[in-house]
């Protein structure tokens, strides 16, 4: 089977050796995103902002790979301070309505370029 890299401006530039996403068949594996601004490559102050950072930047390279976070089947968040794991569900349930994926929330020392909070997720296209 073939893959298709997916790539899109409206996301931060891989900044590795990495693509934003690689689509096999019906399956698309979106890289993690952190808070990154996709402009100017900043990361946006706080957790909250980076929070919806995280999730405008998903948004963005699954709509590049012809789907929406609709198709998301499963979602890994990363997090230096697990105590705000209740924000991100309250941010998740704009971006994500019922069924919702699948979901690991993990606990980290320490993320890229100092983030506060990271995800990838898996589409599938039905």
């Amino acid at each position: 089977m073939a893959r298709l890299i997916v790539s899109t401006p409206h996301a931060p530039a891989a900044i590795g050796t990495y693509s934003q996403a690689v689509k096999v068949g019906d399956t698309v594996y979106l890289s993690g995103q952190i808070g990154l601004d996709p402009v100017g490559m900043q990361l946006v102050d706080g957790i909250d902002a980076q929070i919806v950072r995280v999730f405008e930047n998903l948004k963005a390279v699954a709509e590049a790979a012809g789907g929406s976070l609709a198709d998301v089947v499963k979602l890994n968040v990363f997090l230096t301070d697990l105590g705000h794991f209740a924000k991100v569900n309250e941010t998740m349930a704009k971006y994500f309505s019922e069924p919702f994926p699948a979901r690991a929330a993990v606990g980290v020392a320490a993320l890229p370029r100092g983030a506060l909070v990271e995800a990838d997720a898996v589409m599938v296209f039905a």
